[in-house]
C-alpha cells in the first residue's frame, strides 16, 4: 500500500512566514508504527524555526531553532495543534513582543 496524503495546508501568515504541513496515511511499520508520516515546519525568512516530523531513522520529533526534542505522537489533530501552538507562541514572542 502506498502513502496517501491526508492533509497539505501551505500557506503564508500575516508576517510573510511559511506554514506548510503535510500528513500521510502510510501502513504501520516499525518507523511509523502508528502507520502516520508528517512533516510540519515554520519557515521565517528562507529558515525553519519550528518543526515537527518523524524522519525514518530518527522517529517523533519537533525542531526548536536548531534544537531537536523528541515528541510524543498521540493523533494528527494533537500534532497540528502542538504545532499551531508553538507557531503561535514565536508569533508572540518575535513579532508582538
Amino acid at each position: 500500500m502506498k502513502a496517501t496524503l491526508l492533509k497539505h495546508d501551505k500557506f503564508t501568515d500575516e508576517y510573510g512566514n511559511l506554514v506548510e504541513m503535510k500528513i500521510w496515511k502510510t501502513p504501520a511499520n516499525e518507523q511509523t508504527p502508528y502507520g502516520v508520516k508528517y512533516s510540519l515546519v515554520y519557515v521565517v525568512n528562507g529558515q525553519r524555526v519550528i518543526g515537527y516530523d518523524n524522519e525514518r531513522g530518527k522517529g517523533d520529533h519537533r525542531h526548536h531553532g536548531g534544537d531537536e526534542i523528541p515528541y510524543r505522537f498521540i493523533d494528527a489533530d494533537l500534532l497540528v495543534e502542538d504545532f499551531l501552538k508553538d507557531v503561535e507562541e514565536f508569533i508572540r514572542r518575535y513579532h508582538e513582543g
